[in-house]
């Protein structure tokens, strides 16, 4: 490993895994891998999904005790203290103290948070009151954490309330509060903007430099990954390469299939081609009424809270302004037809998610007017209005909760089609999103990928006539992306129309008709 401290070659971290076998198991999803993290260093280990890249992370930060999951063989050294694992009698580690020592963010950000916090410096301090810091050396803490991340502004809000970005930013904030002496992230710029991206990477740069043994797992290039020191490459639960990114990215069939750059962008000394079309025909626009149209439609959040608008509440003052809000939303309108492919962008906070929830009625304007087919959906149950607008939630686990992959697709079919029909639509959904064989496979037991595209499939399965999909590129690799622009593409080709909510620009402007920016309420483009 490249460390920036040149003095600093004791690893603090290391581990030695001849297999690791989750129960129930026949083989390994580890095999192989020997892996020394040294103070001051920045590994990014690259794999696409199914590699078994959230395994290694979760074992080498005590998330997935051996012995409790799976069988692990061969070692985890922390600190100078090594455990070996294999013999009649394994050793168990204590996750509290491992805790303190190797920071984790996982996949989903929500999965750090103590969730009995009630506002986001709450949150924040639950580490810190955990150590029993002193109050004023905890407040400034908190402060300062808060400030590195982009999280001044939100201290006092409800971790509830916040975007899929800003959860992310408060997951990683609650990792490194404490200090640890190695960090150890999945994923952590999806689903952050611009600023949020730029503002991560000065800080793993800072942490690197202070001697944070830093590693990020991750199935896409994201700019910030090509400064790391090292690149490790994971292929099938081994070690396929390792070295710089301009050693590991230079020349072709190095990088595992799968993995993808963000926005479309190459690597150093290396053309790389999205796996998505580059061509969008433009839509069948014949004058007819919008498949969806949104006339002045403005939206904030109640005084108290946003839990309480998800109960729809709808509460006016005479100009039209909830009570004892802020404006969300101010004056939107927007015409999408049928058969045509909008990407809305912007940054986190914005409320993109927010306005996808008006779409069928989760969410109720304070003003203005949401049109499906031309009617007002203003008095349609959200139940009825999904089976013209069908929504993709950011999160997978929000959509999923059915035994087996098929039950989750084919859920609440038998009550609008035949049983044949159900059966055939909800086989067609699974196969268009690559998912035909993993049909008896528990949604849980998927990687976050293939959650994400169940969570897909459970959406195309009733073929609506307006699809919304918030964040679709996350957690992706390559072929990933390639199944979702296919269903993207095909369900626009035969009519309905699509509306993408992304932080992912490459892959709007590759496969939308049209791309509007909201920001500060407002829409542009």
């Amino acid at each position: 490993m490249s460390a920036t401290h040149p003095m600093r070659t004791q690893p603090v971290l290391s581990a030695g895994i001849r297999s690791f076998t989750y129960h129930g198991d026949e083989a390994p999803v580890l095999e192989g891998i020997d892996l020394n993290l040294v103070p001051g260093t920045f590994t990014a280990i690259l794999g696409a999904s199914g590699s078994g890249k959230s395994t290694l992370g979760r074992l080498l930060s005590g998330w997935l005790p051996p012995g409790t999951a799976g069988t692990l063989r061969g070692f985890l050294e922390l600190a100078g203290t090594r455990l070996d694992f294999g013999g009649d009698a394994d050793p168990r580690i204590n996750p509290a103290e491992w805790g303190r020592q190797v920071g984790f963010v996982p996949q989903d950000p929500a999965a750090v948070l103590s969730t009995v916090r009630a506002t986001v410096a709450e949150e924040l301090a639950f580490g810190l009151e955990n150590a029993a810091l002193e109050r004023q050396a905890m407040k400034a803490t908190v402060e300062h954490t808060a400030g590195l991340l982009g999280l001044s502004e939100l201290l006092g809000r409800n971790p509830a309330a916040l975007s899929g970005g800003q959860l992310r930013r408060l997951a990683i904030g609650c990792a490194i509060i404490t200090g640890p002496r190695v960090l150890i992230m999945d994923e952590p710029f999806a689903s952050l903007d611009s600023a949020g991206t730029a503002e991560l990477a000065r800080l793993l740069q800072d942490l690197a430099t202070a001697g944070t043994a830093v590693v990020v797992l991750s199935q896409v290039v994201d700019a910030p990954l090509l400064d790391a020191g090292t690149w490790v490459l994971l292929a099938d639960g081994s070690v396929m390469g390792s070295g710089t990114p301009a050693e590991m990215g230079a020349g072709p069939g190095l990088l595992p299939s799968g993995i993808r750059y963000a926005g479309g962008g190459t690597a150093p000394g290396q053309g790389h081609k999205e796996a998505v079309q580059t061509e969008t025909l433009p839509p069948r626009n014949d004058g007819s009424v919008p498949a969806l149209e949104l006339r002045g439609v403005s939206f904030g959040y109640s005084a108290r809270g946003k839990e309480a608008q998800l109960r729809n509440m709808r509460r006016r003052d005479p100009g039209g302004k909830a009570a004892g809000s802020a404006l969300v939303l101010q004056g939107i309108n927007l015409r999408i037809h049928s058969g045509e492919i909008v990407a809305v962008t912007g940054p986190n906070g914005a409320g993109k998610s927010t306005l996808l929830r008006h779409f069928n009625g989760l969410l109720r304007p304070t003003a203005g007017r949401v049109l499906v087919h031309g009617r007002d959906i203003a008095g349609v149950p959200p139940g009825e209005a999904a089976g013209s607008v069908g929504l993709l939630f950011q999160q997978p686990r929000d959509q999923l909760f059915e035994r087996t992959a098929l039950r989750e697709v084919r859920f609440g079919l038998d009550r609008l089609f035949h049983p044949g029909e159900a059966a055939s639509r909800a086989l067609e959904a699974l196969s268009a999103v690559g998912l035909a064989g993993a049909a008896h496979t528990h949604p849980a037991e998927l990687p976050a990928s293939g959650q994400r595209l169940l969570a897909l499939a459970t959406v195309l399965a009733r073929k609506p006539s307006v699809l919304a999909l918030d964040e679709p590129t996350v957690a992706l690799d390559g072929g990933g992306l390639a199944l979702l622009d296919a269903a993207v593409r095909s369900a626009a080709g035969e009519g309905a129309a699509v509306v993408l909510v992304t932080h992912d620009l490459g892959y709007a402007r590759a496969a939308a008709h049209r791309v509007v920016a909201l920001d500060g309420g407002r829409l542009e483009g």
